[in-house]
Protein backbone atom coordinates (compact mmCIF):
# COMPACT_ATOMS: atom_id res chain seq x y z
CA UNK A 1 0.00 0.00 0.00
CA UNK A 2 1.37 3.07 -1.13
CA UNK A 3 -0.17 6.28 0.64
CA UNK A 4 0.43 10.19 1.17
CA UNK A 5 0.53 12.11 4.90
CA UNK A 6 1.21 15.46 5.91
CA UNK A 7 3.67 15.67 8.90
CA UNK A 8 3.99 19.39 10.36
CA UNK A 9 6.35 21.09 11.82
CA UNK A 10 7.22 24.48 13.33
CA UNK A 11 3.86 25.73 11.27
CA UNK A 12 4.78 24.20 7.70
CA UNK A 13 3.38 21.13 6.52
CA UNK A 14 5.82 18.39 5.40
CA UNK A 15 4.41 16.06 2.42
CA UNK A 16 5.41 12.60 2.46
CA UNK A 17 4.25 8.94 1.09
CA UNK A 18 4.50 5.89 2.96
CA UNK A 19 4.77 2.37 1.76
CA UNK A 20 3.18 -0.29 3.92
CA UNK A 21 3.78 -3.69 3.01
CA UNK A 22 1.00 -6.34 2.59
CA UNK A 23 -0.70 -7.85 6.04
CA UNK A 24 -3.12 -7.98 8.59
CA UNK A 25 -4.58 -4.11 9.23
CA UNK A 26 -3.04 -4.20 12.72
CA UNK A 27 0.63 -5.35 11.78
CA UNK A 28 3.22 -3.18 13.21
CA UNK A 29 6.31 -3.61 10.53
CA UNK A 30 9.91 -2.41 11.17
CA UNK A 31 9.93 1.04 9.14
CA UNK A 32 12.34 3.10 7.69
CA UNK A 33 12.40 7.04 7.09
CA UNK A 34 14.36 8.34 4.58
CA UNK A 35 15.95 11.89 4.26
CA UNK A 36 16.86 13.18 0.70
CA UNK A 37 20.00 15.85 -0.39
CA UNK A 38 20.57 19.46 -0.84
CA UNK A 39 17.90 20.69 -3.57
CA UNK A 40 16.68 17.53 -4.08
CA UNK A 41 13.37 15.59 -2.66
CA UNK A 42 11.71 12.48 -1.70
CA UNK A 43 12.25 10.97 -4.89
CA UNK A 44 15.73 11.33 -5.14
CA UNK A 45 18.13 10.42 -7.90
CA UNK A 46 19.40 6.88 -6.76
CA UNK A 47 15.78 6.06 -6.45
CA UNK A 48 13.99 6.32 -2.78
CA UNK A 49 10.55 5.04 -4.72
CA UNK A 50 12.62 1.93 -6.13
CA UNK A 51 14.40 1.23 -2.48
CA UNK A 52 10.90 1.83 -0.29
CA UNK A 53 9.22 -0.42 -2.84
CA UNK A 54 11.87 -3.03 -2.44
CA UNK A 55 12.28 -2.79 1.28
CA UNK A 56 8.06 -3.08 1.38
CA UNK A 57 8.21 -6.13 -0.69
CA UNK A 58 10.79 -7.74 2.27
CA UNK A 59 8.38 -6.47 5.12
CA UNK A 60 9.91 -3.58 5.92
CA UNK A 61 7.70 -0.01 5.74
CA UNK A 62 9.53 3.29 4.90
CA UNK A 63 8.12 7.00 4.96
CA UNK A 64 9.68 9.24 2.11
CA UNK A 65 9.30 13.34 3.00
CA UNK A 66 10.34 15.85 1.64
CA UNK A 67 12.37 18.61 3.54
CA UNK A 68 10.90 22.62 3.96
CA UNK A 69 11.58 24.24 0.77
CA UNK A 70 12.12 20.94 -1.10
CA UNK A 71 9.58 18.86 -3.36
CA UNK A 72 6.40 19.06 -1.90
CA UNK A 73 6.85 20.71 0.93
CA UNK A 74 5.83 24.36 2.77
CA UNK A 75 8.57 27.09 2.79
CA UNK A 76 11.30 28.44 0.64
CA UNK A 77 14.49 27.15 -0.14
CA UNK A 78 16.08 30.58 1.20
CA UNK A 79 14.86 29.63 4.72
CA UNK A 80 16.32 26.33 5.07
CA UNK A 81 19.20 25.41 7.01
CA UNK A 82 21.25 22.31 8.17
CA UNK A 83 20.26 22.96 11.77
CA UNK A 84 16.76 22.91 10.50
CA UNK A 85 17.20 20.30 8.57
CA UNK A 86 18.21 17.68 11.56
CA UNK A 87 15.08 19.15 13.97
CA UNK A 88 12.60 18.78 10.92
CA UNK A 89 13.92 14.81 10.68
CA UNK A 90 13.87 14.56 14.58
CA UNK A 91 10.51 16.13 14.57
CA UNK A 92 9.59 13.30 11.56
CA UNK A 93 10.71 10.30 13.53
CA UNK A 94 8.76 11.55 16.74
CA UNK A 95 5.71 11.44 15.01
CA UNK A 96 6.51 8.23 12.84
CA UNK A 97 6.48 6.26 15.76
CA UNK A 98 3.20 6.77 16.72
CA UNK A 99 1.92 5.74 13.30
CA UNK A 100 -0.53 2.87 13.43
CA UNK A 101 1.27 0.58 11.20
CA UNK A 102 4.92 1.17 12.75
CA UNK A 103 7.11 -1.14 15.32
CA UNK A 104 8.63 2.15 17.25
CA UNK A 105 11.34 -0.44 18.40
CA UNK A 106 12.73 -0.76 15.24
CA UNK A 107 13.31 2.00 12.89
CA UNK A 108 15.82 2.85 10.60
CA UNK A 109 17.28 5.88 8.76
CA UNK A 110 18.68 6.00 5.50
CA UNK A 111 20.03 9.04 4.12
CA UNK A 112 21.45 10.41 0.68
CA UNK A 113 24.86 12.78 0.03
CA UNK A 114 23.99 15.76 2.56
CA UNK A 115 20.67 14.14 3.86
CA UNK A 116 23.38 11.43 4.43
CA UNK A 117 25.17 14.03 6.90
CA UNK A 118 21.82 15.29 8.51
CA UNK A 119 20.84 11.54 8.80
CA UNK A 120 24.00 10.64 10.45
CA UNK A 121 24.08 14.05 12.98
CA UNK A 122 20.26 12.88 13.85
CA UNK A 123 20.46 9.27 14.99
CA UNK A 124 22.69 9.75 17.44
CA UNK A 125 21.13 12.99 18.40
CA UNK A 126 17.26 11.32 18.12
CA UNK A 127 17.29 7.89 20.68
CA UNK A 128 15.83 4.15 19.27
CA UNK A 129 17.20 4.43 15.71
CA UNK A 130 18.23 0.77 15.21
CA UNK A 131 20.03 0.69 12.10
CA UNK A 132 21.73 3.78 10.07
CA UNK A 133 22.24 3.44 6.53
CA UNK A 134 24.15 6.60 4.25
CA UNK A 135 24.69 6.65 0.51
CA UNK A 136 27.23 9.36 -0.41
CA UNK A 137 27.31 10.95 2.23
CA UNK A 138 28.55 14.92 1.55
CA UNK A 139 30.88 15.26 4.77
CA UNK A 140 32.77 17.49 2.75
CA UNK A 141 30.32 19.81 2.89
CA UNK A 142 31.77 21.82 5.86
CA UNK A 143 35.23 22.21 4.83
CA UNK A 144 34.83 23.30 1.07
CA UNK A 145 32.49 26.13 2.21
CA UNK A 146 34.62 26.93 5.65
CA UNK A 147 37.19 27.79 2.30
CA UNK A 148 34.72 30.16 0.80
CA UNK A 149 33.52 27.93 -2.16
CA UNK A 150 30.88 25.74 -3.13
CA UNK A 151 31.15 23.69 -6.59
CA UNK A 152 34.34 25.98 -7.72
CA UNK A 153 32.50 29.29 -7.26
CA UNK A 154 33.32 31.64 -4.61
CA UNK A 155 30.60 32.09 -2.40
CA UNK A 156 31.24 35.43 -0.45
CA UNK A 157 31.44 37.70 -3.94
CA UNK A 158 27.90 35.96 -4.86
CA UNK A 159 26.67 36.87 -1.96
CA UNK A 160 27.76 40.40 -1.92
CA UNK A 161 26.29 40.65 -5.42
CA UNK A 162 23.03 38.93 -5.00
CA UNK A 163 22.27 38.48 -1.68
CA UNK A 164 22.17 34.53 -1.98
CA UNK A 165 24.67 31.83 -3.74
CA UNK A 166 22.90 30.61 -6.58
CA UNK A 167 22.87 26.59 -6.46
CA UNK A 168 21.60 25.48 -9.91
CA UNK A 169 18.62 27.18 -9.53
CA UNK A 170 18.05 27.25 -5.44
CA UNK A 171 18.84 30.73 -3.41
CA UNK A 172 20.85 29.52 -0.79
CA UNK A 173 21.09 32.10 1.95
CA UNK A 174 23.98 33.74 3.64
CA UNK A 175 22.51 31.63 7.06
CA UNK A 176 22.61 27.92 5.28
CA UNK A 177 26.17 29.07 4.44
CA UNK A 178 27.13 29.84 8.01
CA UNK A 179 25.26 27.12 8.78
CA UNK A 180 27.26 24.37 7.10
CA UNK A 181 30.47 26.14 7.83
CA UNK A 182 30.38 24.91 11.38
CA UNK A 183 28.83 22.11 10.99
CA UNK A 184 31.00 19.49 13.21
CA UNK A 185 29.71 16.65 11.05
CA UNK A 186 31.87 13.92 12.28
CA UNK A 187 32.07 15.33 16.28
CA UNK A 188 28.01 15.02 16.30
CA UNK A 189 27.70 11.60 14.24
CA UNK A 190 30.13 9.70 16.09
CA UNK A 191 27.97 9.52 19.50
CA UNK A 192 25.84 6.56 17.68
CA UNK A 193 26.58 3.82 19.14
CA UNK A 194 23.97 1.66 16.28
CA UNK A 195 25.04 -0.25 13.60
CA UNK A 196 26.15 2.01 10.44
CA UNK A 197 26.67 1.06 6.06
CA UNK A 198 27.65 3.38 4.67
CA UNK A 199 27.99 3.01 0.80
CA UNK A 200 29.72 5.24 -1.68
CA UNK A 201 30.99 4.98 -4.88
CA UNK A 202 35.14 5.83 -5.80
CA UNK A 203 34.05 7.67 -8.84
CA UNK A 204 32.61 9.97 -6.53
CA UNK A 205 33.53 13.89 -7.63
CA UNK A 206 30.78 15.59 -5.55
CA UNK A 207 31.89 14.35 -2.19
CA UNK A 208 35.15 13.24 -2.26
CA UNK A 209 36.12 9.53 -0.56
CA UNK A 210 38.72 10.85 1.85
CA UNK A 211 36.60 12.56 3.80
CA UNK A 212 34.11 9.40 3.64
CA UNK A 213 36.82 7.18 5.67
CA UNK A 214 37.09 9.70 8.16
CA UNK A 215 33.62 8.55 9.80
CA UNK A 216 35.24 5.26 10.55
CA UNK A 217 37.60 7.20 12.68
CA UNK A 218 34.51 9.02 15.08
CA UNK A 219 32.46 5.70 15.05
CA UNK A 220 33.53 2.74 18.02
CA UNK A 221 34.00 0.01 15.43
CA UNK A 222 29.64 -0.18 14.81
CA UNK A 223 30.69 1.25 11.33
CA UNK A 224 31.32 0.10 7.99
CA UNK A 225 32.35 1.60 4.53
CA UNK A 226 31.29 -0.40 1.14
CA UNK A 227 33.13 1.38 -1.44
CA UNK A 228 32.02 0.44 -5.07
CA UNK A 229 33.83 0.41 -7.55
CA UNK A 230 33.03 2.97 -11.14
CA UNK A 231 30.17 4.25 -8.94
CA UNK A 232 29.86 7.80 -9.07
CA UNK A 233 27.52 10.49 -6.47
CA UNK A 234 24.14 9.85 -8.24
CA UNK A 235 24.81 5.71 -8.20
CA UNK A 236 23.72 6.77 -12.48
CA UNK A 237 24.30 3.32 -13.52
CA UNK A 238 22.09 0.13 -13.72
CA UNK A 239 24.54 -1.90 -12.05
CA UNK A 240 25.54 0.54 -9.51
CA UNK A 241 21.80 1.54 -8.44
CA UNK A 242 21.25 -2.24 -8.18
CA UNK A 243 23.99 -2.82 -5.64
CA UNK A 244 23.19 0.15 -4.10
CA UNK A 245 19.67 -1.02 -3.26
CA UNK A 246 20.85 -4.93 -2.58
CA UNK A 247 23.38 -3.90 0.05
CA UNK A 248 20.93 -1.32 2.02
CA UNK A 249 18.06 -4.09 1.86
CA UNK A 250 20.48 -6.66 3.37
CA UNK A 251 21.71 -4.15 5.99
CA UNK A 252 18.15 -3.17 7.25
CA UNK A 253 16.69 -6.54 7.07
CA UNK A 254 19.64 -7.82 9.29
CA UNK A 255 19.29 -5.32 11.99
CA UNK A 256 15.57 -4.25 11.63
CA UNK A 257 13.70 -8.40 11.14
CA UNK A 258 14.37 -9.83 14.42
Amino acid sequence: MIRHHDFRHDDLTLRSTLHIPEGPADTRHPTVVFVHGFTSNRLELPNFVAMSRLLAANGIASVRFDLSGHGESDGDFFDVTITGEIAETRAILRTVRTLDFVDPDRIGLVGMSMGGVVAGITAAEESGIGALCLWSPAAVAPFEIGKGYLKGRRIAAEIEEKGYFDADGHRVSPAMVEDIAGLDVYGRSGAYTGPVHILHGDKDDIAPLQYVRRYLDHYDGNAELEIVEGADHAWGTVPHRTTLHGSTLRFLRRHLQR
